[in-house]
């Protein structure tokens, strides 16, 4: 292993274990922020991940994020435990819990909530992500979809179940706009198995729980280890059994500028949401929810800048 993280092995590309870092997120939760980062800021067009918890949260609020927005962009939410309802700007009202999906598609613009109800499961553990939308998609009317069922299959002690995208023979209902892979992959204590990879995707794995041997490298909570490009196959390997985390996709090759809760593709349309935002236009009302909406933070004095899905500034 280099000095930089990365690891090499014969006839394969290089691996990167990236150390993720802890951001508060409203009053009662603190994440562990995986994407963006600044040695891999995009993992095909997943473009932000937060792992959250397990937290206990008996006899407190648990997740209490007030309404927001968000334009050019989809969330994933992804619970192992707890609960989460969401509401937004279309009107959509709807809780999920463990092995469902939440996916919102902001397209130009939509607002929304993420609470725990009151009467919540005693942990919070999952993961919050986000999609960038390609040019042709993230002008359009956004939408909301929740899937209960996803497609999963069971095969030597591993179970796999497909969020977006494909893997294998499991396609997910979900509608996504460039080509994507969100996967989760339970591993029973001693499964091994040999990953099948598309040659064209880039991909990246985290672990929710338990610990991993992945071509060599241990992976375990906390972390995100990016497998590179052109790869065909990743040996995975558990002896105490682990929950990990598959992403990836196509690499994403426009320019992207990310501040707040907007993905965009200059200054000038950030600077133009977060004035819209203010003013109560385009991103609609979020209706039920017990509380105010964030305030946009201030926005630095320099302009943004527009950067590649390497971090270089255009």
């Amino acid at each position: 292993m280099s000095t930089d993280g990365a690891v090499t092995l014969a006839g394969l590309p290089a691996s990167v274990l990236l150390p993720g870092h802890d951001v508060p997120l409203g009053r009662y939760t603190t994440v562990r922020r995986l994407l963006p980062q600044r040695p891999r800021r995009m993992i095909g067009a997943w473009c932000f991940v937060d792992q959250f918890g397990p937290d206990d949260v008996v006899n407190r609020p648990g997740m209490q994020v007030p309404p927001h927005p968000h334009t050019g962009l989809q969330t994933v939410t992804w619970l192992v435990a707890g609960e989460v309802l969401h509401r937004d700007s279309l009107g959509s009202l709807q809780t999920i819990r463990p092995g469902q999906l939440n996916l919102m598609t902001s397209g130009h613009g939509i607002a929304h909530s993420e609470e725990s109800p009151e009467r919540h499961p005693p942990l919070m553990h999952g993961l919050q992500l986000w999609v960038a939308l390609p040019e042709e998609a993230r002008h359009q009317p956004a939408r909301f979809e929740h899937h209960a069922q996803l497609p999963s299959a069971d095969l030597a002690g591993v179970t796999t179940t497909v969020l977006v995208g494909e893997l294998g023979d499991l396609t997910s209902p979900a509608r996504v706009h460039t080509p994507l892979i969100g996967a989760e992959l339970l591993l029973e204590p001693g499964a091994r198995l040999s990953l099948a990879l598309r040659k064209n995707f880039e991909y990246g794995l985290l672990a929710l729980d338990g610990a991993a041997d992945v071509g060599g490298t241990e992976l375990t909570p906390g972390g995100l280890l990016y497998l590179g490009e052109e790869r065909t196959t990743a040996t995975i390997a558990s002896d105490r059994g682990a929950r990990l985390f598959l992403l990836g996709g196509e690499p994403f090759e426009e320019p992207l500028v990310m501040w707040w809760n907007f993905v965009a593709r200059s200054d000038e349309e950030i600077r133009q949401a977060r004035e819209e935002w203010t003013a109560g236009d385009r991103f609609g009302v979020v209706r039920g929810y017990a509380g105010e909406a964030l305030p946009a933070p201030a926005l630095p004095t320099t302009k943004l800048k527009v950067r590649d899905r390497h971090g270089n500034t255009l």
